[in-house]
């Protein structure tokens, strides 16, 4: 079932918050719309604070850019070796 959005939330902020934020928001592909959603649904499903949404630092984005393979493993010890002699190196 889909909720009915019939109700506005308005919050005034600085233009440098504003746009400081929008463009933290624009790197994780997510409206102010939606992070302003996004943080109320949590508040309300928490019945708390919810918790710190964070950038993907260099070392993260490099691994999700890296090439997909079609590689399969016989195991998991398998995957794992390969795994940690890679991180080895």
């Amino acid at each position: 079932m889909q909720t009915v959005k019939n109700d506005i939330v308005r919050a005034r902020v600085s233009s440098e918050l504003k746009d400081s934020a929008g463009q933290v928001l624009d790197s994780l592909g997510m409206s102010m719309t939606e992070a302003i959603r996004l943080f109320l649904t949590q508040v309300s499903l928490r019945q708390e604070f919810p918790i710190e949404l964070k950038i993907p630092n260099k070392t993260t984005l490099a691994a999700m850019s890296d090439e997909v393979t079609e590689e399969t493993y016989s195991s998991v010890d398998e995957l794992f070796n390969e795994v940690l002699s890679d991180s080895q190196h």
